[in-house]
Order: C-alpha cells, then sequence, then structure tokens
C-alpha cells in the first residue's frame, strides 16, 4: 500500500472513531436524567411536527437540547407515533422517558365533577369555565338531562362532547332505576321518577332523609294532594337559570306557573334540577311510611309529621329557631 492509501485509509479510521464516540455520547445523553427539577405539565399542540414538539420541551426546560431530541427521535423511529395532549412530565426525566411517555399518549387525566341539584343553565356555566375545553355548548340542555357525576377528560376535548357524555349517563342511569323500581308505585313514565327525583333533590342534601323525602311526596301524590316543594316556586320564579337569592314569602307561593307545586296538583311538567344517581334511586325504592309533611328542623335535616296539626307545631318551632338567628331563611316545604 502506497503512502497516500496508508494515509486515507488513517482518516477514515480516525473519521470512524470519531462518529462512533460522537454516537456514543449522544445515546448516553438520550437515556441520561434531564435538567428538570421539579414535575412540569406541558402541552403539546395538536398538529405539532418533531422540531415544534422539541423547541416546546426546551422552552419548558424538560429537555436540554432539542437539537438532539429531534436527531434522537428521528434515529429511534416513529416520529409521527408522538400523539399531542397535556403531559406530566416528572423531575430529571430522560430523553428516551419523554418519547415513550408521549408514543404511549399517557397524558394528564383531568376531571370535571358535575355537583347534585344543578339546572342544565348552571352545568353550562361551569363548563364554560374549563379553559381546558374547547368549543362551545350550542344550546342548554333540557333539565333532568344530564346526570351529575364526576367525568375524567383530556386537555382539548369538546364541551358539546362532555354534554353528550352527560345525557348518555342520565339515559343509562334513569332506565336502570325505572327498571328496578319498586311496585305499585304512581308513576306511569320514567320521566315521572325523573321529575319527582329533582324535586327530592332540591329538598334535602342528606342521604339518609331521601328515601324518607320521597315517600312523602309519593304519599302526598296517592292523596291526591298538592306537593307544595318550596323548590319548585324557586325554580319557576328564576325560569332555572339559578338560585333566587332572597327568601321564599307566602306571595311567591301564589305565582302562576305549571312548575308552582302550591298551584298545580301532581307533578310539574319536568325536572327542576339535574338529580344524582342516590335521588333517583330514593324516588325508585322510596321509603314506605305516612309522613305527609316535613320542614326543617335547624340541624341541616328535617322533622315529619302525620297530621297538619303536628306539622304546624314542627313549623312554629322552625320558626323560633329562625328568629333566634340572624339571617335566617324560611323553610316550609311540604307545608
Amino acid at each position: 500500500m502506497g503512502w497516500g492509501l496508508r494515509i486515507i485509509a488513517g482518516a477514515l479510521v480516525v473519521v470512524s472513531a470519531a462518529a462512533a464516540g460522537v454516537g456514543y455520547w449522544g445515546a448516553s445523553r438520550v437515556v441520561a436524567p434531564g435538567p428538570l427539577e421539579h414535575a412540569e405539565t406541558v402541552v403539546i399542540p395538536r398538529g405539532s411536527g418533531i422540531e415544534a414538539i422539541a423547541i416546546t420541551l426546551g422552552d419548558a426546560g424538560v429537555i436540554e437540547s432539542p437539537l438532539l431530541f429531534a436527531a434522537g427521535a428521528k434515529l429511534m423511529g416513529n416520529v409521527r407515533d408522538l400523539k399531542a395532549g397535556e403531559y406530566l412530565f416528572p423531575a430529571a426525566i430522560s430523553m428516551e422517558a419523554v418519547l415513550e411517555q408521549m408514543r404511549q399518549g399517557r397524558t394528564v387525566v383531568r376531571r370535571f365533577t358535575v355537583p347534585e341539584g344543578l339546572t342544565s343553565a348552571q352545568v353550562v356555566a361551569l363548563l364554560d369555565k374549563e379553559p381546558a375545553l374547547t368549543g362551545q355548548v350550542a344550546a342548554v340542555p333540557k333539565d333532568g338531562t344530564l346526570l351529575p357525576e364526576t367525568y375524567h377528560y383530556a386537555y382539548g376535548d369538546g364541551r358539546a362532547a362532555l354534554v353528550e357524555r352527560m345525557r348518555t349517563s342520565m339515559t343509562q342511569a334513569l332506565a336502570e332505576v325505572w327498571k328496578n323500581r319498586d311496585e305499585g308505585l304512581p308513576f306511569e313514565t320514567a320521566q315521572q321518577i325523573l321529575t319527582l327525583a329533582s324535586i327530592v333533590e332540591k329538598e334535602t342534601g342528606i342521604a339518609a332523609e331521601r328515601a324518607k323525602v320521597a315517600g312523602v311526596f309519593i304519599n302526598r301524590l296517592e292523596a291526591d294532594m298538592k306537593l307544595q316543594s318550596d323548590p319548585t316556586v324557586i325554580y319557576a320564579l328564576t325560569g332555572g337559570e339559578g338560585e333566587l337569592g332572597r327568601a321564599l314569602t307566602r306571595n311567591d307561593w301564589k305565582f302562576e306557573s305549571p312548575y308552582n307545586t302550591y298551584q298545580i296538583t301532581g307533578l310539574p311538567p319536568g325536572p327542576i334540577a339535574n338529580p344524582g344517581k342516590a335521588s333517583l334511586q330514593a324516588v325508585a325504592k322510596p321509603e314506605k311510611h305516612e309522613f305527609l309533611y316535613f320542614v326543617a328542623d335547624g340541624t341541616g335535616g328535617h322533622v315529619f309529621a302525620k297530621t297538619l296539626p303536628d306539622h304546624n307545631r314542627n313549623v312554629a318551632k322552625w320558626r323560633e329557631f329562625q328568629q333566634s338567628k340572624t339571617g335566617g331563611h324560611s323553610e316550609t316545604s311540604a307545608d
């Protein structure tokens, strides 16, 4: 071999060794702990290419070198498998682990809780305040069509899609309680159970009372008595938009509306709120008793009575309690 060939061969060996060294250095950087000092949430927008993803992660401090991250991702293949979304990256996560998390799409799971007893307008208002959701709800759903519970979703999910899940959940829950309801109840349709459940939901927030309150209203329905439920009056006065903001008066009981159960006999034409599963079950399997009246007892619960004289005495005690407290409000449900 001539001197020229020996020089070229030597140069190739040096270049190969250098390339191998660089490759080893790059590989070690990809698997080494990253610079992130504490857990960080990062949103990768839909449609981001590998270069944009690398820059986003670099700006967030998740990775040290966007260039090396992009190169490593391309060498490891399946760049198109990286999924957009909201990620929570732990401290010191390596570039390799970042890529694996994004390939698997292990995004942040968010939770949206719908409290029992809200109107649909109130639920939509809560959805509007969730910054991680997108889009708008075209129209406020009918009251009683959304099931209150906790829903999981991901960053960028649509508000309308979440509402549809609430509708589906309520349809399933109502079908279940209707199927397993007690015999002999004064209901012809599942919608009637839903309507009464919404009233029970608004009357008491105490789990142990729901079936008893439901029993009172069912006794009244069977006796052809007016339900006389204050929450129905509030719903009539507000049009289902929310809270009244003041105490009811006797004059309010005279407000003409098909939802005012002080004026109508039987159930109102539809639900006054979105009841939870517990209230649906309470109406489908009510407590059997002879009570026809109840009023607040001052402790958050209610005291029940079978006769009007007994009820009037309970009401008098409640009013005495109110007078002993400043800023008390009147409650004479099923009066």
